[in-house]
């Protein structure tokens, strides 16, 4: 038996970014420690997945969408703050491209989603 979020691709996609994300913040190494900026952007990468399956617990089709709108602004928040990271040379040119090709095309996965659940 699973979970039903666990049928969702973007869900699985979603979760592998936090990984990746948090895995990046991981090995940062800045003279003066910017904590509250690595929590933020810890909890704001995983909040993705996490409000897709929590959305896709909820009772009603509404419901999933709100939170699948919860789940893009997180995603939205992540690549704002993989942009300052990569400003404040903390990350490479690199692997911020990576990261926000990735966020695209979750952002796209989500959009699909998003359009398949909304009955107007």
């Amino acid at each position: 038996m699973k979970f039903g979020y666990e049928d969702l691709e973007v869900w699985d996609r979603a979760v592998d970014f936090a990984v990746k994300v948090i895995e990046l913040v991981e090995i940062i190494d800045t003279g003066r420690k910017h904590y509250r900026l690595f929590e933020q952007i810890e909890a704001s990468s995983t909040s993705v997945s996490m409000n897709l399956a929590e959305g896709k617990g909820r009772f009603s089709q509404k419901e999933f969408v709100q939170y699948c709108y919860i789940a893009r602004g997180s995603l939205y928040e992540t690549v704002t703050l993989l942009e300052i990271f990569k400003r404040k040379s903390w990350i490479s040119e690199e692997e911020f491209s990576s990261l926000k090709s990735e966020g695209i095309e979750i952002a796209s996965m989500i959009k699909g989603l998003i359009n398949s659940l909304y009955k107007p």
